[in-house]
């Protein structure tokens, strides 16, 4: 079954690829969420034409994320929580925190685009997270966990 996807799905594919899934998948879960609509023919058709028009538009985005990765390489983030004598924090460290500490530090990346390494994080100590910008444009960023 062949899908148009409408947006971002983890191990499957990007916003506007046109993609072959089972048909449980398709019918049951990708059309329902609305993260794809079916590719018939006349769908193809109107595809077709959003994608060429959007062509120029990728080559820009490509570029913009291409630089905030250049930015991001240099970038290191600290988060502050609190901590026991030990080490051990409070609690986790997870993509909303970076995504919040990234924010301060002036670099607005959606949390959902990023992964954290050694996930769960409960202690104090350096990790590392890679933030998926755009297709193929991946950058890992470095941060610190210290204690308040």
């Amino acid at each position: 079954m062949e899908v148009i996807l409408l947006k971002n799905v983890d191990k499957l594919g990007y916003t506007n690829e046109v993609v072959t899934v089972k048909p449980g998948y398709g019918r049951n879960f990708l059309i329902p969420q609305g993260y794809a609509v079916l590719a018939t023919v006349s769908a193809k058709k109107a595809h077709a034409e959003v994608m060429r028009q959007k062509s120029h538009k990728e080559s820009k985005m490509l570029a913009e994320a291409q630089d905030l990765a250049a930015k991001l390489a240099e970038v290191s983030v600290s988060i502050a929580t609190k901590a026991g004598e030990n080490g051990k924090i409070y609690g986790s460290i997870n993509t909303i925190q970076l995504a919040e500490a990234l924010k301060a530090a002036g670099h607005d990346i959606d949390r959902k685009s990023l992964k954290i390494k050694d996930e769960p994080i409960r202690e104090v100590g350096s990790y590392e997270a890679e933030a998926n910008l755009y297709k193929g444009v991946k950058q890992i960023i470095k941060f610190s966990v210290v204690a308040e």
